[in-house]
């Protein structure tokens, strides 16, 4: 008996959540952001990690919530160690900009490569920066060019246009002139 009311339990507790996550975007993309951030805090309080890196959005951008960029930082740790790449990439953003928290590149290449490694493309291509400027990793233009052909292989058209200038300035590859075009 007591593991049926367990598993209802459990199965009551994902539907709730998958719905505050739906009713929550569904406000978002009406632009009732007030209601979106109330339904993405139960959800991120219920175990949502996209929910919490959702709501960490809000307040990065004040929509619907004071502007608080260390409680989107909070939120966004949060949502990225609970596995979520948008997290690890938004909380990437803060360290390399220095909003809400002291700039540290290292730490934001460390999560741009933890959502690169998640399927993150723009993980990928925010750290491909990183190694083509030096910046909190040693510079390095062949793990730009690598990481700018993961970008591009994902659909991402700027990490294809710096591959392109990589192989036309014979940076981290062989000079291409085909490849560059």
């Amino acid at each position: 008996m007591k593991k049926i009311l367990v598993l209802l339990v459990v199965l009551f507790s994902i539907g709730f959540s998958k719905d505050l996550i739906e009713l929550g975007s569904e406000a978002y993309d009406k632009g009732d952001y007030q209601k979106a951030a109330e339904l993405w805090q139960k959800a991120c309080d219920s175990g949502e990690a996209k929910d919490c890196s959702s709501l960490g959005f809000l307040y990065e951008n004040g929509k619907g919530v004071n502007q608080d960029y260390q409680k989107a930082t909070q939120l966004y740790q949060k949502a990225c160690d609970s596995g979520n790449a948008l997290g690890c990439l938004s909380l990437g953003v803060l360290y390399e900009t220095g909003q809400g928290v002291k700039q540290d590149y290292q730490k934001a290449a460390e999560l741009y490569q933890k959502a690169c490694d998640s399927g993150e493309v723009f993980g990928c291509s925010n750290l491909r920066v990183l190694y083509e400027k030096g910046q909190g990793v040693r510079q390095d233009y062949q793990k730009a060019a690598q990481l700018y052909q993961k970008g591009c292989d994902g659909g991402d058209a700027k990490g294809c246009f710096n591959l392109g200038v990589l192989y036309h300035n014979g940076q981290g590859v062989n000079q291409d002139y085909q490849k560059a075009a």
